[in-house]
């Protein structure tokens, strides 16, 4: 009887360590398409046959982005909805560029971990600051930001470990939300007067 027991502990733990990684899909690649007609439904996207599949469906080109704006930055995504071909690889990934001083405010990505190069140019992350050929990591759903402390213009590369990691602007969701959020939640939560909080709505 002892021995039926350690058999069966033995599979229990053998089977929970078979299921702890990520599975590989079940085809090499999945190219989203809008149409729907003889398509096939696969994570969140319909795929495109693959016998019509041509380069031009992993491929994209991206230009810088327009830095003049009130935060002096612009980001570039490509994910699935820009590079169709990203469907179900579990990637993606942004240019980020920057005015002197331009700033991408403090943000996270539900859904992905990012690591970010910077190409050109110095950021500060935090309390590290980064020069050209730097790299930095962030785990899935942390608050970060990027912010140029150079004196010209900046360029930066982040990869994210989803083909779409989503992402929420702190402050476009606490001050621009709908329906919004009490200014007295706001008040007392941020220790100020409601003229700031009302002042700080407005913006969003």
């Amino acid at each position: 009887m002892k021995a039926i027991y350690f058999l069966v502990g033995l599979l229990a733990l053998a089977s929970s360590f078979a299921s702890a990684y990520d599975p590989s899909p079940l085809q090499d690649f999945c190219v989203a398409l809008n149409d729907t007609q003889n398509a096939v439904f696969v994570n969140g996207n319909f795929c495109k046959d693959p016998k019509v599949v041509v380069a031009e469906d992993f491929f994209k080109h991206v230009d810088p982005g327009n830095v003049v704006n009130k935060l002096g930055s612009n980001v570039t995504p490509v994910s699935v909805n820009e590079l169709p071909g990203l469907n179900t690889l579990g990637i993606s990934l942004a240019r980020l560029d920057f005015a002197p001083k331009g700033l991408i405010p403090p943000h996270t990505h539900p859904r992905a971990t990012e690591i970010l190069t910077v190409v050109e140019g110095t950021n500060r992350l935090f309390t590290k600051v980064l020069n050209k050929g730097d790299v930095f990591v962030f785990p899935i759903g942390l608050i970060h930001f990027q912010f140029n402390v150079g004196y010209g213009n900046a360029v930066a590369i982040s990869g994210l470990s989803s083909q779409n990691p989503g992402v929420i602007t702190i402050a476009n969701a606490v001050f621009g939300s709908t329906p919004p959020i009490s200014p007295e939640v706001l008040t007392k939560a941020f220790q100020v007067d409601q003229k700031i909080i009302n002042y700080l709505e407005k913006q969003f």
